[in-house]
């Protein structure tokens, strides 16, 4: 999808559709007030009868409207303004955006949608991420594809100018990379293996000139990764660690992305059970949202160092793979008694935090479809956030903010790290007794990130979606897109 931004008057705009937006009580923005005035109050007669009724993300279409030069006028209910978030404005984008079949172009007055004070660049950064996300299809594998009749041109109206044309190139960069995550994440695990990732991180790295480390088997071996290679030894596919890189920031330090890519996730010998076994293909979603945003650093050109590091291997069950009971030693050094092989993600992610410290990171935040504890205490609203350092924290979560990308901030206190003791090795990768699950793994990566500023995104309940609308949701692409340009400046 391109984008563009005009000024020219809405009932001017000759495009397949124009939309424009009534809030519940009735009111009409200034577009739609100005193309109802053209048209003879055929906006307000659609009020007036009950057909639109303001409520958020209903759309009513009106053709061949005369006084207007678009094919169709799509009116889009915004709510109430008391409640109208930043989540409703996209609602709304993607809600015009879907009502046009067939129409090749459509225009929205959508910088007049917000009530919120956002600015110009937020306002376009977001329309362009809300349309790309309405048009996106996961049907690579169909025989026979989905009929894609959206539009492929969407242009802002009220909004020329510096600040818009860089909220559209953010967005559009943000697009392509959550857009890659989703891709990433739907993909199934015969194709999606640790090697073919490394496959796609390398084009990423050879189209927008990244550099790029992929480390084997016997890599992993020398650098006395005994932890992440407890979880591989189980699977046929071999291991791989992913370094990307970003240097766009002279000689300052990097800010380190660092993902799980568990490309299955059977749970191992503590197998999981059967029934929708097959949404552990979704367990490399917080590798796939480094690769994804990556791309978004990259196609942005930030003056930011930014090096992504991607640990990725199945888990899977075999007379070679790790029991419970036994005990491993991870790159730092540290014994580790795996109580239960389901908990395998803390298990990649400690050798991977260990192998960063020699990059001396400016900060490190790693991002993990890692507990169904967190599921359980958030849903699939906001993802988990813990941190070792309160600015970070709360750099990240006026990122989720500013991204409508709700994170929601953890407790980290050393309390719960009582729960990781163990008799026979330096820890347990489970707590006992086993509540607070989502702080426990929590706890236990913090035990190898003591070194630099560091946090913990678990999105374990945000990077996917299930049932009829099944499918990996891109987050949280947005969220880590948002931290990185504000760092940039």
């Amino acid at each position: 999808m391109e984008f563009s931004t005009t000024t020219a008057r809405a009932e001017a705009i000759k495009a397949d559709a124009i939309a424009v937006g009534v809030f519940a009580d009735g009111e009409l923005t200034p577009s739609a007030r100005a193309i109802d005035k053209a048209a003879r109050g055929a906006i307000k007669a659609a009020v007036r009868s009950g057909d639109m009724t303001g409520k958020r993300g209903t759309v009513v279409t009106l053709r061949g409207v005369p006084g207007v030069a678009a094919a169709r006028v799509v009116v889009v209910g915004l709510g109430g303004r008391d409640d109208f978030s930043d989540r409703a404005y996209g609602d709304a984008v993607r809600a015009a955006a879907k009502a046009c079949p067939g129409a090749a172009e459509i225009a929205m007055a959508a910088t007049e949608w917000s009530v919120n004070g956002r600015d110009t660049e937020w306002l376009a950064r977001q329309f362009a991420l809300a349309a790309r996300e309405s048009v996106f299809r996961s049907d690579e594998l169909k025989s026979k594809k989905e009929d894609s009749n959206g539009p492929t041109r969407a242009v802002l109206l009220h909004a020329a100018g510096d600040s818009a044309e860089r909220g559209l190139k953010q967005g559009t960069a943000i697009a392509n990379g959550t857009a890659l995550t989703k891709r990433l994440g739907n993909l199934p695990p015969n194709i999606c293996t640790p090697s073919f990732l490394a496959d796609e991180a390398r084009k990423l790295a050879k189209q927008w000139k990244l550099g790029v480390e992929v480390l084997e088997t016997k890599q992993l071996e020398a650098l006395k990764m005994g932890s992440f290679l407890s979880v591989a030894r189980g699977s046929a596919q071999p291991p791989r660690l992913i370094v990307l890189k970003h240097e766009g920031g002279g000689k300052s330090a990097p800010v380190v992305l660092v993902g799980k890519g568990i490309t299955f996730d059977s749970g191992g010998i503590s197998i999981k059970p059967g029934a929708a076994m097959d949404e552990m293909k979704f367990d490399m979603c917080g590798a796939a949202s480094v690769i994804g945003t990556m791309r978004t650093v990259a196609e942005l050109k930030l003056k930011l160092n930014v090096i992504g590091v991607v640990a990725t291997c199945e888990n899977m069950p075999s007379g070679t793979a790790s029991r419970p009971g036994d005990i491993v030693t991870s790159m730092s050094g540290q014994t580790i008694e795996i109580l239960n092989t389901d908990a395998e993600g803390r298990l990649i992610l400690c050798d991977a935090l260990t192998y960063v410290e020699r990059f001396k990171p400016a900060a490190v935040v790693d991002i993990a479809t890692l507990t169904g504890a967190c599921v359980i205490a958030l849903g699939n609203v906001n993802s988990g956030l813990f941190a070792n350092n309160d600015e970070l924290a709360e750099e990240l979560l006026g990122a989720s903010r500013s991204a409508g990308d709700a994170a929601w901030h953890m407790p980290l206190g050393d309390e719960y790290q009582e729960q990781l003791k163990t008799n026979f090795a330096d820890m347990a990768n489970i707590g006992t007794p086993s509540n607070a699950g989502a702080i426990t793994a929590a706890c236990f990566l913090s035990r190898f990130t003591k070194s630099y500023p560091w946090a913990h995104i678990d999105i374990a309940g945000t990077a996917w979606k299930s049932g009829a609308a099944k499918g990996a949701t891109g987050r949280p692409v947005p969220l880590l897109s948002q931290f990185l340009l504000q760092r940039a400046g």
